[in-house]
């Protein structure tokens, strides 16, 4: 099947983009199910070219309602997604289509119309679908009366969400397009980065024969768990201080819950303090139990200050947990640790609830949002409410009682109570160069929030792509946070925590402008085999996540990455269509094989990002490293939390409302300054080129008109040297006639008139004839027509009467020796006019 219509295209569409409000309170009362055109039998679902690889089809629903906004049109579920089409245009429409790994319930409503005076006036119930999801919204379907098709998408939702093993996920139905690379080999590379080895690559080869127990001078990587054998929960390879070996690893580990020993999560290149985790240590009820190895290895962090021998690190203890909460776990064998019984210590206690109460907290806050969005799960907008709890009954009390109803919920308080433990944690890192361990109960909720956003604040590498990648994966996957028990999905072990079926709700009672609301977070006769009942599912991921988009919101300079990348992000780990965050450790994802069988949720959001480049919705415009430094320590003052607009107000509120128009016209303008910019480049790029051409075609210029001038000068120079050559050989009663062609005659008077001597300037090679010197400028060659030369010749008279160098013995003392050759027919004379200017001849021979 065609993939062209991701899940971050549907994300990308906001449902209610359009301005106007809603029609009218009771939109539901006035829709007419008569009038809904029924589509034909013939329609076919099965060319939709909006699925997804590997998607099919399972059920589907005609002349269905989406409730929250009044349309019409088609509901589908596949093994993937629940998905509505709008009548006649089969366009997806963004809020009535949600993955099924997304959806934390749903429950059939059979709402009865007011009661009607006449029996002909009565109208049928309203028949119900209510899906309730983990993205912050609810969704209420409508069907039309005596049909069977609301129990037809009901069943097939039981059979998609109750999955009896995991592989019977979408994830697992490839294969697909994004592959997933070893998760194990980048956990290593990231191990090899934080130890400063920096140039080192791992590979399996690496994993498999144990050579990457690399160290440095203080840390160490230890293979003790790389069977699995000593923490099930832990990943295969640990950074530990180098001064404790595996067997005292082993002791240690039986001193903390579930063997999670404290480990090594990140280094500070600079200063050595590091950030470490575990889970609590299993002290007892009295508080008075204790292990000598574990406390070695807790003393171990304390390394010695850089710079100095003798003075040792701080050590604080963070323990994330209420205090009362800690000591309620000594019933249950657990506990906190005694700051008299570890090195150089100080305990401290965050107040963190537990994942419960953020399951509460996170429902409350979901029902806010429908309740005073601008359009709700009943059909009406808040706008057009009327009573006390509408902002529309126009008196300040009202809107009073909705801002206590957002405190209420609690949600901002926990995100600000995460973000003030966090960032207290990254002060004393940077700015006493302490160690700090953290833990909770299990060590895999809270510890992994406090320790993944210090992380964030304290190393600029996290807040890039690349190192958010590696972030999430050291912190979240490899130390074992349970995704599948959290996210309420299906486990190795067993089926899982997965939506239930709610109760019908009884058709009682009378319902007069809407369909009946239930608070999201209550179950009504609800079966016990949910995730809520079972105290597993928790949105502490989520919460993170969240924690992250507040951070970017304080500090926009110091992310690479966008809110919408986030909201991108947090879409694909809810809807499961990856295999990245399956299963509860990585342990379990190796037993599964869970990177060779599904696709890589980095992949396709690397892939995404690709294809716009780096103007992609996912990447800060803002990013600038160099702005806030190394860390970023929010006082705190600023740690103010607020709704995060892109994710809790989507679905509840215009795109308008969203915060999200600023930033795409700051990314338009962006774009098109690169354009211009671009352009510019380009424009400059031709100019240099133009003005290069014309540097050189000027170049040529000047060396022609050079060659011209130096030209010039030579033909002035051979004339003059031809009217002095004229004027000797007419001294001596020769007449020299010059032709236009450039040769000339010379007539001896003294001899008949038919003697005439042929003289040409032209270089020929032939017999008699004189080779032209290189030095000379001018040649004159004169031929004697006569086979016999004689001395009484004038010719030769007129050499010797020339030659001042021509000796008796009929020498040529000429320089160069090459003035006068003597040939049986011919005489050949090369003149060499600046050696003639070097002769004794009579200035009376040149006068005119």
């Amino acid at each position: 099947m065609a993939s062209s219509r991701p899940l971050a295209a549907a994300r990308s569409t906001s449902l209610r983009e359009s301005d106007a409000p809603l029609e009218g309170a009771a939109g539901w009362e006035a829709l007419e199910w008569t009038k809904i055109e029924t589509f034909t039998r013939s329609f076919s679902v099965g060319n939709l070219d909006c699925l997804l690889e590997a998607e099919q089809i399972v059920a589907e629903g005609q002349g269905v309602v989406l409730v929250n906004t009044d349309e019409a049109g088609i509901l589908l579920v596949t093994n993937f997604r629940l998905f509505f089409l709008q009548e006649g245009t089969r366009e997806i429409i963004p809020l009535g289509t949600i993955p099924l790994a997304m959806i934390e319930k749903f429950s059939k409503i059979v709402a009865k119309p007011p009661s009607a005076t006449r029996q002909v006036d009565k109208a049928p119930p309203r028949r119900l679908l209510q899906v309730i999801g983990k993205d912050m919204r609810i969704i209420v379907f409508g069907f039309r009366p005596r049909t069977k098709q609301r129990r037809t998408i009901f069943d097939a939702l039981l059979r998609c969400t109750r999955l009896p093993r995991l592989w019977d996920l979408y994830a697992f139905s490839g294969p697909f397009k994004f592959t997933n690379t070893k998760p194990m080999v980048r956990l290593l590379d990231e191990y090899f980065r934080l130890l400063g080895k920096g140039p080192c690559r791992a590979s399996m080869d690496t994993i498999e024969d144990g050579s990457f127990t690399l160290s440095n001078d203080l840390w160490r990587i230890s293979g003790v768990n790389s069977n699995y054998a000593m923490c099930p929960t832990y990943p295969f390879a640990l950074i530990v201080p180098r001064s404790i070996s595996d067997e005292e690893l082993l002791q240690a580990s039986s001193f903390r819950a579930k063997c999670r020993l404290p480990v090594v999560s990140w280094c500070h290149p600079v200063t050595g303090a590091v950030l470490a985790r575990s889970s609590q240590p299993l002290v007892g009820l009295m508080m008075n139990m204790r292990s000598n190895t574990d406390e070695k290895l807790v003393a171990a962090l304390c390394t010695q200050l850089a710079g100095s021998r003798d003075t040792r690190r701080k050590l604080y203890i963070a323990d994330a947990r209420p205090r009362k909460n800690a000591i309620a776990n000594g019933a249950m064998g657990g506990g906190s640790e005694s700051s008299s019984n570890y090195f150089q210590s100080e305990i401290v206690f965050f107040g963190i609830d537990n994942i419960h109460a953020m399951r509460e907290s996170f429902a409350r806050l979901r029902d806010y949002l429908d309740t005073y969005g601008a359009a709700s799960s009943d059909g009406t907008s808040s706008f057009l409410r009327h009573g006390g709890w509408s902002w529309g009954g126009g008196n300040l009390s009202s809107m009073s009682a909705s801002v206590s109803t957002l405190g209420d919920t609690g949600w901002l308080i926990h995100v600000q109570t995460v973000l003030a433990g966090s960032a207290w944690i990254a002060a004393r890192v940077a700015l006493e160069s302490a160690s700090v361990l953290v833990h909770c109960s299990d060590g895999w909720d809270r510890t992994t929030q406090l320790i993944s956003l210090a992380s964030l604040m304290l190393d600029p590498y996290y807040r890039t792509f690349k190192g958010f990648q590696a972030l999430v994966e050291k912190d979240w996957l490899a130390f074992g946070h349970p995704f599948s028990d959290r996210m309420g999905m299906p486990t190795v072990s067993g089926s899982g925590n997965m939506p239930f079926e709610l109760s019908r709700q009884p058709s009682t009672g009378s319902f007069s402008t809407s369909p009946i609301r239930q608070p999201s977070g209550s179950t009504s006769q609800a079966s016990s085999s949910h995730a809520q009942t079972s105290n597993n599912y928790s949105p502490i991921f989520l919460q993170w996540v969240d924690c992250v988009s507040q951070l970017l919101r304080m500090y926009p300079f110091a992310f690479e990455f966008s809110s919408a990348f986030l909201v991108d992000f947090l879409d694909s780990v809810l809807s499961c269509r990856f295999g990245n965050f399956l299963c509860n450790s990585e342990k379990e994802r190796v037993q599964c094989g869970v990177s060779d069988a599904c696709g890589c949720m980095w992949a396709y959001l690397a892939d995404l990002r690709a294809s716009e480049g780096k103007y992609h919705v996912h990447y800060n415009l803002f990013f600038d490293p160099s702005r806030d430094g190394r860390e970023i320590l929010p006082a705190a003052a600023a740690l103010a939390p607020a709704l995060w607009p892109q994710f809790h107000l989507r679905w509840a509120c215009r795109s308008k409302d969203q915060a999200g128009e600023l930033e795409a016209e700051c990314r338009k303008m962006a774009k098109k300054f690169s354009e211009m910019k671009k352009g510019k480049e380009v424009a400059e790029r031709k100019a240099k080129e133009i003005t290069t051409t014309i540097e050189s075609q000027s170049a040529e210029l000047r060396k022609e008109k050079q060659l011209s001038s130096s030209a010039m000068v030579l033909a002035k120079r051979a004339s003059k040297e031809s009217a002095a050559m004229k004027r000797a050989v007419e001294s001596l009663g020769c007449k020299v006639h010059f032709s236009e062609s450039g040769g000339y005659l010379v007539d001896i008077e003294r001899n008949p008139p038919k003697s005439m001597y042929s003289s040409s300037s032209s270089r020929r090679e032939m017999d008699g004839s004189v080779q032209h010197d290189e030095n000379s400028d001018l040649s004159i060659s004169i031929s004697v027509g006569a086979e016999d030369a004689i001395c009484s010749n004038p010719l030769s008279r007129m050499c010797e009467t020339l030659c001042p160098l021509h000796t008796r013995e009929a020498g040529c003392r000429w320089p160069d020796a090459g003035c006068a050759q003597f040939g049986s027919q011919f005489v050949g004379l090369k003149a060499n006019f600046d050696a003639f200017d070097r002769l004794s001849i009579m200035d009376s021979y040149f006068d005119s």
